[in-house]
């Protein structure tokens, strides 16, 4: 395949090869018709013809060059198969569009500091656990870093005081980013405002722009309701302190915290239905991955 697309990616192949799908023809003829050189010619048909995309016959003192269509026809459906893994329903891509009309509004929304103050958004998830074991996934670092992300994301560094006043910071890079390479896609910084486990948390989390202010105070209140399946988690964010930079991360918290959620609520579903259910007890945990 690299061979392949090596071959055509030059204009004066491409051109050849346009001329080849018409009817089989002789180098001078090929030469004359793309207006080029024959022993330039004959070069870049040698390079198509090993690559697959042409076949030649000497006829007499001619040399018959052909289109190989079904060189053409592997290269398209390969292409059309990554087409349709970036285009398929609710994927990747279209999470990217979605995000990108979202920040579009935003940003022309952005006018002054102040400008998204009071904006809420609301969250509902039926989780398939007992209110402790979710508790849990809420409140220890250790289990937060498995799901606190939207997909495309990792947790890099993680601190959750589960106590009234307890700190909390939040760094995430990029999901493949393993060694670092990459500039680090967002940091938070928060603190705890109320803990009642098993039942309530809220706490206030700012993320923070790359000249280390904060961007706008998120005021989040997760509610857990015990249900005969598991438990029902109610979350809701309100928006204060909403600077003019703020647009980049406001237009991306409805898609990704909505994928942090589901992400939680996969990981329950995954978890053994023996796993403590009763531990609420909301210690202190640390994480750096």
């Amino acid at each position: 395949m690299d061979a392949l697309l090596t071959a055509l990616a030059d204009p004066a192949r491409w051109r050849l090869v346009a001329l080849l799908a018409e009817r089989p023809r002789p180098v001078g003829v090929l030469a004359q018709l793309a207006g080029a050189r024959q022993p330039q010619t004959t070069k870049h048909l040698q390079t198509l013809e090993r690559a697959g995309v042409v076949t030649s016959q000497r006829t007499g003192q001619r040399r018959i060059y052909a289109l190989q269509p079904e060189a053409l026809r592997e290269l398209a459906a390969a292409l059309g198969r990554l087409a349709d893994r970036a285009d398929q329903a609710g994927g990747p891509l279209a999470t990217y569009d979605r995000y990108g009309i979202s920040l579009r509004a935003e940003r022309l929304a952005a006018k002054a500091p102040g400008w998204a103050d009071g904006r809420a958004f609301g969250f509902l998830r039926s989780l398939r656990a007992h209110p402790g074991l979710v508790w849990r996934h809420l409140t220890e670092a250790g289990l937060l870093a498995h799901w606190w992300t939207p997909d495309d994301l990792r947790v890099s560094e993680l601190v959750f005081e589960a106590r009234p006043g307890g700190r909390i910071v939040q760094e995430y890079r990029d999901a493949e980013d393993a060694g670092g390479a990459d500039l680090v896609a967002g940091r938070a910084e928060g603190v705890v405002d109320d803990v009642r486990p098993g039942e309530r948390l809220s706490y206030r989390l700012s993320p923070l722009l790359p000249d280390g202010g904060l961007a706008f105070t998120a005021h989040v209140d997760l509610h857990l309701r015990p249900t005969d399946t598991g438990t029902d988690l109610d979350v809701q964010w309100r928006i204060t302190d909403s600077t003019v930079d703020s647009a980049d991360f406001i237009a991306g918290i409805e898609i990704g915290f909505g994928q942090s959620l589901d992400k939680l609520a996969a990981v329950l579903a995954a978890d053994p239905p023996h796993a403590d259910a009763t531990d609420g007890s909301g210690t202190d945990a640390r994480s750096t991955t």
